[in-house]
């Protein structure tokens, strides 16, 4: 396993040369990357504040110990990265993600945590966060991951990146697997029917317009919304039309 926080090691003198930073994709900055640290440890706080320093294209400018917190110093002090954790007192990491992207929409997020599970990854792509790492990544691709985030691409863990490429296959393959059932049929006769619910008609006029029982007509309704998986005749309508089973004009 890679080395993680604890305990903090140096980190090399060529991460703060421009030449190194720039051979590596990220060119010289006018200004440094702003971040804010959230973590509800403050030795883990502490431990990135440290090696974060030592890199002259970032800057620590602030820390939270849980999401509250969080959300407060993100309006206040409208950092670029904002490096989180997902699980903390009082307000969640992801819960908290949402409320930044409302008060510092610039800001992006990062989330640094122990947690591999995939429903804590799906709920934070979903409330906007740009990055997952866990905390077993070492201390130099930290600053590698806050640089590829300002310049506007997405950081994943290894592992968590392999969940994620399974759960889309799994959801082309039931998308696929859906395309092979076949849409409900209604008859021609049923199609009549609904065609002259879709105009405004009851049972009796429907009765009388295609010369059929109006008993006959309560059951051809019946059919179309067992066949529909309906509930009402509106709905009927609405359905038919979104899906091209019929046209009104």
């Amino acid at each position: 396993m890679v080395e993680s926080f604890g305990p903090v090691m140096p980190v090399p003198d060529t991460h703060r040369d421009p030449d190194v930073q720039e051979s590596r994709g990220y060119g010289p900055r006018e200004e440094p990357i702003r971040v804010l640290v959230v973590d509800d440890h403050a030795l883990f706080r502490r431990g990135l504040e440290i090696v974060l320093a030592q890199e002259e294209d970032i800057q620590v400018i602030g820390e939270a110990g849980d999401g509250a917190e969080a959300v407060d110093k993100a309006a206040d002090l409208l950092p670029d990265i904002v490096l989180m954790d997902v699980r903390m007192p009082r307000r969640g990491g992801i819960e908290a993600c949402t409320a930044i992207k409302e008060v510092a929409p610039s800001a992006k997020i990062i989330m640094l945590t122990i947690s591999d599970e995939e429903a804590d990854l799906y709920d934070a792509i979903k409330a906007g966060a740009t990055g997952y790492l866990l905390k077993e990544i070492s201390t130099d691709e930290v600053s590698t991951a806050i640089r590829a985030v300002a310049d506007g691409q997405s950081q994943i863990s290894p592992s968590m990146a392999a969940k994620l490429l399974t759960e889309f296959k799994s959801m082309i393959q039931r998308t696929d697997e859906s395309k092979l059932v076949p849409a409900p049929r209604l008859t021609d006769r049923e199609l009549e029917v609904l065609k002259l619910v879709a105009t405004g008609m009851n049972n009796r006029d429907i009765a009388k317009e295609l010369f059929i029982s109006e008993n006959t007509v309560k059951n051809h309704v019946r059919n179309i919304l067992e066949k529909l998986q309906l509930h009402s005749r509106m709905e009927a309508v609405v359905y038919a039309m979104r899906e091209k089973i019929l046209e009104i004009r």
